[in-house]
């Protein structure tokens, strides 16, 4: 499956700050088999993500994930971004990886990460840094799987195999 990744982050897009996270991500999903077709650093401004956004979906991407861009800062708009293009919302995701991530850290209650399906592409905020995006990655990827499958029609089966 082809994975684009978009690191919202001014300082990374003008080149003060090092992206950490996006090469993490790639370094992830390539270990888990997966093809990472595309990757991009980009300002924290909505129609810019958007429109990457729709980009990535128009050429064939079967999972976005951003990273960056989910916190309380003024400039902080990729769930703003995100939820634009968008034409389903997957709600379960982002509250799956906030369930997971308050186990760590009470400071995920400050996520405000969104995910959703626009065509037969489905997007996902992670969080920013490298550490909460390891974390958060690693803990949706057996699921992600799946529904990535029933997505794309190659899956059809949505009940768990029964163990008798």
């Amino acid at each position: 499956m082809r994975v684009g990744i978009i690191t919202a982050s001014d300082k990374g897009y003008a080149g003060e700050r090092e992206d950490l996270s996006g090469p993490k991500i790639a370094s992830i999903m390539k270990e888990h088999g997966y093809e990472v077709a595309d990757s991009v650093i980009l300002p924290d401004e909505k129609q810019m993500l958007a429109d990457e956004m729709i980009r990535m979906c128009d050429s064939g991407i079967d999972l976005i994930l951003t990273t960056g861009g989910t916190g309380f800062a003024r400039r902080d708009v990729t769930p703003e971004a995100t939820r634009m293009v968008i034409e389903k919302e997957v709600n379960g995701i982002p509250m799956a990886i906030l369930s997971y991530s308050l186990s760590i850290t009470e400071r995920a209650m400050l996520s405000r990460a969104a995910a959703g399906i626009r065509g037969q592409t489905l997007i996902i905020n992670l969080p920013g840094s490298p550490k909460a995006v390891e974390e958060a990655l690693l803990y949706i990827l057996p699921s992600l799987k799946h529904g990535l499958e029933i997505m794309l029609g190659l899956d059809s089966e949505c009940a768990r195999p029964s163990h008798s």
